[in-house]
């Protein structure tokens, strides 16, 4: 479907439809998750033990869900985060993936190309599967697809994707002859890609509290996504193809707002609002009925975990995250690492917020379909975005941005305002840890403080 704005006429907006035995395993990690309702670390650490009631009730609706399951699930969802990123660690090239299934995400998956990582699984409580494919060979060939699309014509292969659960490359194709076409272009065997036929063609939904409307130049509307800081000046984030550095926004009231001082798109969906004086950063993102739910962080959930988006168009809805690092070909041009949703969303809600209970987790770019028969949405993730501009994001534990990362600190010191990824390592007061789930680091979540998202090595 081809992209066309959200426009504004006459001060009204018009809405158009627009554009996933092991030796020397931690004994920390062993042993049966706790269940759940019982505060772990995990649950502590991210805010899964005290839901917001916005989060609840958009949970039971979209989901389908009991007030009691959709505690559970968040619960669980909490725990399962830093279960498989111990497991990540600890099976070294061996890990190809984790996710969640069922209605309370009470099943963790963890993959693994090797017989002998089976036990190190299961005595973290999660299911083992033993798979063919390393998360390095499969990402290899989507950057073979990657590098193909530059000079492509992908208007009939939108969407491409690592299928962790699947341990696959996916294609998806409104034509079977043109992705047969996509994969010989880029020197692959069609055994390594597997092609799925749909009519779905994503496309952008382009038209300072996290899902209010704001309006870039007069012409378009977007939604915000979170609030940042970047030194002393206040901001938020958003899609990048809302608007292009030195665009001027007005806000929600339709006053003098901001603007745009960076910009990606494409090849990313992300940009940065610098905004005047008279509006103040909060932590909060718009839920259902004028309520509103209080960012934590930035802790990255897993594929089949739940997450909930805000938007200026179609306000608060629920869906699941069904797999990360997705490249997405828009008439407009090509987005790599997108995560797809069952979130639905429509023009307008571009740019607006995802969150996994309270973790921040990206800003809306794209998708299918609508929220009267449901739909597909892709996410920038929020992490790249306040590592890339250099941006600290405004969460409830201050009521402000986290502290910039001081100059004086050693790369390998942690630091509060770095965004770490699994694997990472670093140094505190003399002591080695290692991430166990990618997060921009707050002054509350010390390494010693949070096992939930650092082990000591």
């Amino acid at each position: 479907m081809a992209h066309r704005h959200t426009v504004i006429r006459h001060r009204a907006a018009v809405t158009v439809l627009g554009a996933l035995v092991l030796a020397g395993l931690p004994s920390a990690a062993a042993g049966e998750p706790k269940p759940a309702g019982s505060a772990s670390s995990a649950a502590q650490t991210l805010g899964a033990d005290e839901p917001a009631p916005e989060v609840l009730s958009a949970l039971q609706r979209d989901l389908g869900l009991t007030r009691s399951q959709a505690q559970d699930r968040l619960v669980n969802e909490a725990e399962a985060g830093t279960r498989a990123g111990r497991l990540r660690n600890a099976l070294g090239e061996r890990f190809a993936g984790a996710w969640l299934r069922g209605t309370v995400s009470a099943e963790l998956t963890v993959a693994t190309t090797s017989a002998d990582g089976v036990p190190a699984i299961e005595a973290e409580g999660a299911k083992a599967v033993v798979v063919r494919n390393t998360l390095p060979r499969l990402r290899a060939v989507k950057a073979q697809l990657d590098r193909t699309a530059i000079l492509a014509d992908t208007r009939d292969t939108p969407l491409w994707y690592v299928d962790v659960p699947g341990n696959r490359v996916v294609l998806e194709a409104t034509d079977r002859s043109a992705a047969d076409a996509f994969v010989k272009a880029a020197g692959l065997r069609p055994d390594q890609v597997g092609i799925r036929v749909t009519t779905n063609r994503p496309r952008l939904f382009a038209n300072l509290t996290g899902g209010d409307p704001f309006y870039i130049d007069g012409l378009a509307r977007c939604s915000v996504g979170f609030s940042v800081t970047q030194g002393q000046q206040q901001g938020f984030v958003t899609a990048g193809h809302c608007g292009r550095p030195g665009a001027r926004t007005t806000g929600y009231n339709q006053a003098a707002q901001g603007t745009f001082q960076a910009s990606t798109f494409p090849g990313k969906d992300m940009a940065y609002v610098a905004v005047n004086a008279d509006w103040t950063a909060t932590a909060d993102v718009r839920a259902a009925g004028g309520t509103t739910v209080r960012v934590g962080g930035s802790v990255e959930a897993l594929v089949g975990a739940s997450v909930c988006r805000s938007g200026s168009t179609t306000g608060w809805h629920c869906g699941t995250i069904q797999q990360h690092d997705t490249s997405v070909s828009y008439a407009e041009g090509r987005v790599d690492g997108l995560t797809q949703t069952t979130v639905c969303a429509e023009p307008g809600d571009s740019g607006g917020p995802y969150v996994a209970g309270v973790q921040a987790q990206g800003v809306t770019s794209g998708g299918s379909g609508d929220c009267t028969s449901g739909g597909t949405t892709f996410y920038q993730p929020v992490n790249p975005i306040l590592s890339d501009f250099g941006l600290t994001l405004t969460t409830a534990a201050s009521g402000q941005a986290a502290p910039a990362p001081q100059g004086t600190t050693t790369a390998d010191t942690w630091a509060t305002g770095r965004v770490y990824d699994t694997g990472a390592t670093v140094t505190r007061a003399g002591v080695r840890y290692r991430c166990l789930q990618p997060h921009q680091a707050q002054g509350v979540w010390s390494p010693e403080a949070t096992p939930a998202l650092w082990q000591r090595v």
